[in-house]
């Protein structure tokens, strides 16, 4: 492992523990950044997560993790081939009186993700369920019957 070094006009070069933490910090940050990756949407962070989609003959089902979010704040728009889902959650802890004041933490936390299906689907006969953090939609493909029309040759 190679440490990093501080260079110094009076001599040798010496180990800086403080560069140390702020690199580790700047690795740590990257690790989150790319397990759930941030954009900056209408002044705040928001969450965009991961999604999978998965084609079972008749139907596609869409996961994606949703951590902390409850089933009352998703919202799920389906628009012609565009599936668009957003949630945003905000979590309040109030705590005893200190010193003379009051605290309150506040979390604000908010996921968008819109993606286009790779299929037509219909409204009808889709469910959505939230589970341990998991958001599944099922979404019914729709059938296109082909019918085979004869021309006749003159």
């Amino acid at each position: 492992m190679r440490w990093p070094m501080r260079r110094s006009f009076s001599g040798p070069a010496r180990w800086d523990p403080f560069e140390e933490i702020r690199r580790t910090q700047e690795r740590l940050n990257q690790l989150f950044e790319d397990f759930m990756p941030m954009e900056e949407w209408g002044g705040g962070k928001v969450y965009t997560p991961a999604i999978d989609i998965k084609d079972e003959d008749d139907k596609l089902v869409v996961t994606t993790d949703l951590p902390g979010i409850n089933k009352e704040d998703v919202q799920i728009n389906l628009k012609e081939d565009m599936l668009e889902i957003s949630a945003k959650t905000r979590k309040e802890k109030e705590t005893e009186e200190e010193e003379g004041y009051l605290r309150r933490e506040r979390a604000y936390t908010q996921f968008y993700r819109a993606v286009r299906l790779p299929a037509s689907v219909k409204e009808e006969g889709s469910t959505a369920k939230i589970e341990n953090g998991v958001l599944t939609i099922t979404l019914p493909k729709m059938q296109i019957e082909e019918s085979t029309k004869k021309i006749a040759i003159e």
